[in-house]
């Protein structure tokens, strides 16, 4: 078991890896402010993230996370956005663009092709000339 302490409060609790480093509590109270982030943004489909983080007491980086994460997004009219971590172009959410994500996805796929079968090897054991000899199994 991993106890540290919370980034947020500095209480220890129990990590599970993979988990942002916050206790319960602190978890708790970010979900709460996704939530009341969340319903501003409905109201005010025009913020833009400045007056989104000023307005609701959060920070610009944590808004921008929850973009990247996809659990917000930018609406196609928004002159914001957040760029691509690959080419640097705007997107409206996530971590890649179009493009990006297609070609990683393309390169994916090859990673995982099946190789053609090698060539069959022609059998020296017939070959009198040969110099090297193989045992029959």
């Amino acid at each position: 078991m991993d106890v540290r302490n919370c980034k947020n409060c500095g209480r220890l609790y129990n990590y599970v890896n993979g988990m942002p480093p916050l206790c319960n509590a602190c978890m708790k109270a970010l979900e709460e402010k996704f939530a009341v982030v969340k319903e501003y943004i409905y109201n005010h489909p025009g913020a833009g993230i400045q007056e989104v983080a000023e307005e609701n007491d959060v920070s610009t980086m944590q808004l921008q996370k929850w973009v990247r994460e996809e659990r917000l997004a930018f609406s196609e009219d928004s002159p914001v956005g957040i760029e691509c971590e690959n080419c640097g172009a705007m997107i409206k959410t996530g971590r890649f663009c179009k493009a990006c994500k297609d070609k990683l996805a393309h390169n994916l796929v090859n990673l995982y092709k099946k190789e053609d079968p090698p060539a069959k090897r022609k059998n020296f054991k017939d070959n009198p000339n040969s110099k090297m000899k193989f045992l029959d199994n």
